[in-house]
């Protein structure tokens, strides 16, 4: 006999090189469905509208300073860059109004959960805008931010209950889908038109059982960026694909555009089941 006890194992959830082993990667996908669920539970979240957009564009304030302040003997090419962000800057502001005509909206629908509320991939640029504008409406706004090996941190404007951290970017832009009823695409790059056309993909082949509003801003740009006309003129997508967004060039245009869609497709529907507690979340066709 001896005295000697083994210790005891961790418990499987908090055994931390199992959690972050390939074994574990499971349990972490399934985390990031699962805490954001609770918190949007919490939150009496109900539906969200998306707003995308390059994290580059700066606001006026900052983009005019760094113009003014570059230093004597400053190459023309960074000064031509310098010009271009203060005349970008615009879409800074255009979100920015846009997300608080929306949000000075919808906090006024009379609902017991809350609607249309202003969502982002929580970092800078047009997502902090977005963010803003929904802050200074008096609103609740959701940042669905992703950790990156360049850190992308979360912009001041987010509802902190609602600062989303993930880890995959396919849990994410699930997020950014299922309580999403409308999307709001500003000027980008990669990111924005990855995540564009995903959620256009979606509305194609009308694998979301709703009406999803889909919204362009700024239609040189996106005249400039993509040729839609090409892709229907080669058959590659149907003349109708293209009603399927609108294009927009003032805040206030996209706001009456979403307030009419929002109010015709979403609002005033038949009541949930008594004591049904879960947000009114996106579906998927079979």
């Amino acid at each position: 006999m001896t005295d000697h006890k083994m210790p005891r194992a961790p418990l499987a959830y908090e055994n931390e090189p199992f959690l972050n082993s390939p074994d574990g990667r499971v349990l972490r996908i399934l985390s990031e469905y699962s805490e954001p669920l609770a918190r949007f539970r919490h939150e009496q979240i109900q539906d969200t509208v998306v707003f995308f957009g390059s994290a580059r564009i700066q606001s006026c304030d900052d983009a005019s300073h760094h113009l003014h302040n570059l230093p004597q003997g400053t190459s023309a090419a960074i000064r031509k860059q310098a010009q271009t962000a203060v005349d970008m800057a615009r879409y800074y502001e255009d979100a920015r109004r846009l997300a608080f005509l929306l949000s000075e909206w919808s906090v006024q629908i009379p609902a017991r959960r809350r609607r249309f509320v202003v969502t982002t991939g929580g970092g800078p640029g047009i997502m902090e805008a977005a963010n803003r504008g929904a802050k200074e409406a008096g609103a609740k706004t959701i940042g669905l931010n992703i950790h990156l090996p360049f850190e992308q941190n979360p912009n001041p404007y987010i509802t902190p209950a609602l600062n989303f951290e993930f880890h995959y970017f396919f849990m994410r832009k699930f997020w950014f889908a299922y309580l999403a009823k409308a999307l709001v695409i500003f000027p980008g790059g990669f990111g924005t038109l990855d995540e564009f056309f995903e959620i256009l993909t979606l509305a194609q082949t009308q694998k979301l059982a709703k009406k999803i509003l889909v919204v362009m801003y700024g239609g040189k740009y996106w005249h400039d960026v993509l040729n839609f006309k090409t892709l229907v003129d080669t058959g590659m997508i149907s003349a109708n694909d293209v009603d399927l967004f609108k294009i927009v060039d003032t805040p206030e245009e996209g706001f009456a555009y979403l307030r009419d869609g929002l109010t015709e497709y979403h609002l005033g529907q038949p009541p949930k089941r008594a004591g049904e507690v879960v947000p009114e979340i996106a579906k998927t066709n079979p």
